[in-house]
């Protein structure tokens, strides 16, 4: 029997299912061991005093089928807030039947409710089907921009001891 698919705000007893999706999305982008992210991590990210991400789950009935997982930036040159979209995710078996562009439709009325300026994310060069899905929306590649990234010891490294936390 299949339905019509719903989305919902993530709830603290969604997160081990926001776990496995993406874990399962490390897998499909040839990094399966790349999460280090535990249960605890998203429940405080998500839920915790002050959360500064959110998701949203995309079901079929009752079976979760994918998940967006975003944040607001901002814009110095618009004056705006932006929403970046850190992950998207649809179960491979539910793909090509409108849950995704759900996913994105939910996320572009936030930005526009929200009076955002921008709505963003990042896609892997090789990842033709994504390319191709987001594209078909009305996306268009940003490609005078270059993603740069610090982790680990550099971002260690570059840090400013004892920087005062703002709240």
């Amino acid at each position: 029997m299949s339905g019509t698919f719903q989305i919902t705000i993530a709830r603290e007893q969604d997160v081990a299912q926001i776990l496995t999706f993406i874990q399962e999305l490390a897998v499909y982008e040839r990094e399966p061991d790349a999460v280090v992210a535990t249960h605890d991590d998203l429940r405080n990210a998500l839920f915790g005093p002050a959360p500064k991400v959110f998701a949203v789950l995309c079901w079929e009935d009752d079976t979760p089928v994918g998940f967006a997982l975003y944040f607001f930036n901002f814009s110095t040159w618009l004056g705006q807030h932006g929403i970046y979209l850190e992950d998207l995710y649809v179960t491979p078996s539910f793909r090509g039947r409108g849950a995704g562009k759900l996913l994105l439709q939910h996320l572009a009325g936030i930005a526009v409710a929200e009076g955002c300026g921008r709505f963003e994310w990042s896609v892997l060069n090789w990842n033709k089907p994504a390319i191709d899905f987001y594209e078909s929306v009305g996306a268009r590649p940003q490609s005078e921009w270059m993603v740069y990234r610090l982790t680990g010891q550099a971002l260690e490294d570059l840090a400013l001891p004892n920087t005062p936390v703002h709240r």
